[in-house]
């Protein structure tokens, strides 16, 4: 495996630093190292967050990297400002619903997905960060249904265990998508 550098960038309120989480903790879940170091803008929600996260069968010993390997961009801006950091061979996942021209000149791999659309379709524009995961995760298998799953269900808790079942549909819908499309990039 080596390690994982994922970008992931967008709005305060997107659910950002929940999908960095989510990764970073699956990792350990899966006894893997695992990384989350966030990063907001002086707002919370509508300024500017994203999140360095590492993933790696190996011992993480910075949490700063040059060049990420993953980028998830969640508004033009982000993707703008960290596009230019990818490494070569990386993969641009965006959010087609913000970034309406498609994403030209990319270094091995661009996929825009409506996540936006798809989450208001599942009645909940809130779940647009899982949308966005199911199809991070189809591309890159980097975790298995059930490790998500249970580090989601460990994330809401109790008090927001009744949307357990909503998150689970949005990461499937986000799936299903890329199946859709038939791009492959593991």
């Amino acid at each position: 495996m080596s390690a994982n550098n994922v970008k992931v960038a967008g709005f305060g309120g997107q659910g950002v630093m929940m999908f960095g989480q989510i990764l970073a903790y699956s990792a350990t879940k899966d006894e893997l190292f695992g990384l989350w170091f966030p990063s907001y803008g002086p707002e919370t929600r509508g300024g500017t967050a994203n999140c360095s996260v590492i993933v790696s069968d190996k011992q993480i010993y910075s949490p700063v990297f040059r060049n990420a390997d993953h980028l998830v961009a969640f508004n033009a801006p982000s993707l703008e400002k960290f596009r230019k950091n990818l490494a070569e061979n990386g993969l641009i996942l965006y959010n087609s619903s913000l970034i309406k021209d498609k994403v030209e000149e990319c270094k091995t791999l661009c996929i825009g997905v409506p996540v936006n659309d798809i989450a208001n379709e599942l009645g909940n524009a809130k779940v647009a960060n899982m949308v966005m995961m199911g199809a991070y995760l189809e591309l890159t298998k980097l975790f298995t249904d059930e490790t998500i799953h249970a580090i989601i269900k460990k994330i809401l808790g109790e008090r927001k265990a009744h949307l357990l079942d909503l998150n689970i549909k949005a990461l499937e819908a986000g799936k299903a998508f890329v199946k859709e499309l038939g791009a492959t990039y593991a």
